[in-house]
């Protein structure tokens, strides 16, 4: 498990709700943080932890460890809301960290544009889950995409600048037709994501 891990220990599947990018972006993120990665740190500097890289997505609920029984109409309720939905032409660029001052936990891309289809799609999203027994989450979505979790490490400023330098004023346009329902999978290295459920958006 994850040093720090909320949910070591809590049985279920940890599940969440996602919008894959499509391959060609994916092609253009991890040339992105390939010419990142080339440059070396200075000695004693740890890297931060990148995401894989096979999996890149758009989150837009997170529900945590889920038992055998709720994942049935988990799946009905994203099913219900790809169909209220439509395919989302959305553009990643701008670079970012959270928090923003100081020794960074995230590092990120941007979605300047396409964010508030997204952002109506996750309250579509939390409307069905809310109806499947899940509580209310009303936070606002802000979308981006995650790429390294640094927590706190004094490679993490230093990275993020490099990110930011590497992608410039570049956009990367994406067109995302897919809602899915992924589990994590954590251990051995970086969570996997394996697909629960994937619905097309507008069918």
């Amino acid at each position: 498990m994850r040093r720090g891990d909320p949910y070591a220990g809590q049985p279920g599947r940890r599940l969440f709700v996602a919008l894959p990018l499509p391959a060609d972006a994916v092609e253009a993120i991890t040339d992105l943080v390939a010419t990142v990665r080339a440059d070396e740190l200075p000695a004693g500097m740890h890297d931060v932890r990148w995401v894989r890289l096979d999996g890149l997505h758009l989150t837009l609920r997170f529900l945590g460890p889920t038992l055998d029984e709720r994942i049935g109409p988990t799946v009905d309720a994203v099913r219900r809301a790809a169909r209220a939905g439509s395919p989302i032409d959305a553009v990643l660029g701008g670079a970012g960290t959270f928090p923003p001052h100081g020794r960074p936990r995230t590092l990120w891309i941007g979605v300047p544009s396409g964010d508030g289809e997204i952002a109506q799609l996750a309250r579509t999203a939390n409307d069905e889950l809310l109806e499947a027994g899940w509580p209310l989450d009303d936070r606002p979505v802000r979308a981006h995409l995650t790429l390294a979790r640094s927590d706190g490490l004094v490679a993490g400023s230093l990275v993020a600048g490099r990110l930011a330098a590497a992608l410039g004023d570049r956009s990367i346009p994406c067109r995302l037709e897919r809602l899915v329902l992924y589990e994590s999978i954590t251990g051995g290295g970086p969570a996997r994501y394996a697909p629960v459920e994937t619905a097309d958006l507008g069918r």
